[in-house]
């Protein structure tokens, strides 16, 4: 199975600037995720799409391929899609049909070693023609007005399960935005990332990590170091 991974990392970033560069744990934040995605075992073709020069240089430094998309698909309210697409299609007139595309956020460095790996053979495995990243949330959430009442819960109030008397079906489960995988003709017929026999592909709750403060790169940062000690001491 062929497994297109686009990586779209844009120059601009107005709540922190130059964010895809910062340092985050010892390496640019995009290096992570390229080196996460290098990793895998499957056969896989690691691309980053990006309009920035110092990013290019840094991708490519990295290990990763690198195509230079046009100023109009970099713009702050350009969506995700025409970036893939982009990608989808430039590398199609050189001949490449991928079976798979992946869609890594830079922004969402925080992966466990086997991820990447673990997302090809679940859609593989599975027959989906995409899986959507998600992690785990207990059911205790509330709606502050819903038809015309006050405060509702999410859940029953007298009958509040323990946490761990929970059972996979009563989880509800948050988009992290962190990893797509989807088969091309999704994007080619429905422009979007999301699209026909839709799967969730549960990852760990530490990976649900999204960065859109300096805090968060802090958190990130310290997350991501420990996790390669771990390893290392594994």
């Amino acid at each position: 199975m062929k497994t297109l991974c686009v990586i779209p990392v844009r120059g601009g970033s107005k709540g922190i600037p130059r964010k895809n560069l910062r340092d985050v744990g010892g390496k640019p934040l995009v290096v992570w995720t390229i080196e996460q995605a290098l990793a895998a075992t499957h056969d896989i073709r690691v691309v980053v799409s990006t309009e920035d020069a110092e990013i290019a240089g840094v991708a490519r430094h990295a290990g990763a391929e690198v195509l230079i998309r046009p100023d109009e698909l970099a713009q702050d309210t350009t969506a995700t899609e025409p970036v893939i697409e982009h990608v989808i299609d430039t590398l199609a007139a050189d001949g490449y049909h991928p079976d798979a595309v992946m869609l890594l956020q830079a922004t969402s460095p925080v992966r466990r070693p086997g991820t990447v790996d673990r997302a090809i053979t679940q859609i593989e495995e599975t027959g989906m023609d995409c899986l959507v990243g998600v992690v785990p949330q207990t059911p205790f959430l509330w709606w502050t007005a819903r038809d015309g009442h006050g405060p509702t819960a999410d859940f029953d109030v007298n009958n509040r399960p323990r946490r761990q008397e929970l059972t996979p079906d009563q989880f509800r489960y948050r988009e992290t935005g962190s990893l797509y995988i989807t088969r091309p003709w999704v994007y080619i017929e429905n422009h979007n990332r999301i699209g026909g026999k839709i799967g969730l592909f549960i990852m760990d709750e530490v990976e649900g990590v999204d960065i859109d403060s300096p805090l968060d790169l802090q958190l990130a940062g310290k997350t991501l170091q420990e996790m390669t000690m771990q390893e290392g001491l594994s």
